[in-house]
């Protein structure tokens, strides 16, 4: 392909699928709105990856985190990962960004996170920096971030993206969670932070309580599910909640031998089967929702109306889900079960609390915080920005 594009998207997830089902809605929806999009991912395939009609480019070879601590990038046979490789990868994406000449540039997470992949994203941001047409350069990046440990990191952040970016897409609502919550520069980069509201997928069916609702448990990319599955799978041996079908969707992240052993595990009564493309209308039909408290799926239960209960991952430290849970749980609108010590036993007492909380304050699809509504329109907005940065704002 040759010619300038309106928007080139580069994605890397390494654990889990949240960064790139994000990236996929904006691209969907930017796609939508009339921008010719091209999108760059970094990572595994993802099965049943809905983009629209942006075009996608894998980088080759797809790259995977070690281990749930992000201690190295590997390949996808866990194979460590050479010099000779990165350089590869760094050369296609300097050839894809020459022969695509886009107007604008849009990196998911970084600066803000994926460091690991600078060895191929800064050359790419000097690049477009020299570019004679001069790309805008725009981050995306989620309403938490992941506690910023390493000495440095924040004013390697901000020297970066004051360095190179023109504009900056935070993927919340202040009213909830105010991006200096987590990263307190947030003065240095001035003007060019715009909030879009959260991006959620705007297909998710109006809700349809059934009297035969499922109890749905999903793991996103499934890479992390097995406590959370195991949990589950103890908790139907004495739940109360025999009379409704349990349905178990585990990510493909989880290799096939551990996903068959916890098929086999599974009384009757619970199904454990792979993720589906149907999964948003499973949610809206079902009871209840038991599910780790990633951005995506935290937010399509909100828009789903569902009760639920939230079991974020916190395994390496990870701070991210643990805060995005507790808020919500503070706001009413959902039940946190910690993952530390999870059994059975606890679950059960997570659903009971669920299923209480949603007869008292009826669930409504969306968020208010009193009577502010929360954005759920976080995926139209970036597009308009997107469409604004590339000189087709209508």
């Amino acid at each position: 392909m040759s010619g300038q594009c309106d928007l080139l998207l580069y994605v890397q997830h390494l654990l889990g699928i949240g960064h790139f089902r994000r990236a996929a809605l904006i691209a969907r929806e930017a796609a939508a709105q009339g921008l010719q999009v091209t999108v760059v991912s970094g990572g595994l395939p993802v099965p049943d990856a809905d983009f629209g009609a942006a075009r996608v480019v894998q980088l080759q070879p797809p790259l995977k985190t070690k281990d749930e601590a992000f201690s190295a990038l590997v390949l996808e046979d866990g194979s460590a990962l050479e010099p000779e490789v990165k350089q590869a990868r760094a050369e296609q994406l300097l050839a894809l960004f020459a022969a695509e000449r886009p107007k604008v540039l849009l990196t998911e997470m970084f600066p803000f996170g994926r460091r690991q992949m600078r060895f191929e994203l800064v050359p790419l941001l000097e690049a477009a920096r020299a570019a004679d047409w001069r790309p805008q350069i725009v981050s995306s990046v989620r309403d938490i971030l992941t506690t910023l440990k390493q000495p440095g990191k924040i004013a390697w952040i901000v020297e970066t993206a004051q360095r190179f970016y023109d504009r900056i897409l935070v993927h919340g609502d202040p009213s909830l969670i105010p991006f200096e919550r987590t990263f307190p520069e947030v003065a240095a980069l001035g003007d060019r932070i715009r909030y879009t509201g959260y991006v959620v997928d705007s297909r998710i069916p109006k809700r349809k309580a059934r009297p035969d609702g499922e109890i749905l448990v999903s793991t996103g990319g499934g890479a992390v599910a097995e406590p959370l599955v195991r949990a589950v799978l103890e908790a139907y041996t004495t739940s109360p909640y025999h009379d409704r079908l349990w349905r178990v969707l585990i990510g493909y992240n989880l290799v096939e031998e551990r996903f068959q052993a916890l098929r086999k595990q599974a009384p009757a009564g619970v199904i454990v089967e792979r993720s589906r493309p149907d999964f948003l209308t499973l949610l809206s039909q079902a009871a209840l929702s038991i599910s780790q408290a990633g951005y995506n799926t935290s937010l399509e239960v909100l828009a789903a109306g569902v009760p639920a209960v939230v079991v974020p991952f916190a395994a390496g430290g990870e701070s991210e889900q643990t805060l995005r849970a507790r808020l919500l749980a503070e706001a009413g609108r959902l039940v946190l079960a910690e993952e530390a010590g999870l059994n059975g036993a606890r679950l059960n007492d997570a659903m009971a609390s669920a299923f209480a909380l949603s007869s008292t304050a009826p669930r409504e699809q969306g968020l208010q915080l009193g009577s502010q509504p929360v954005s759920l329109d976080g995926a139209a907005e970036t597009a308009r920005q997107l469409a604004e940065l590339a000189g087709l704002a209508r």
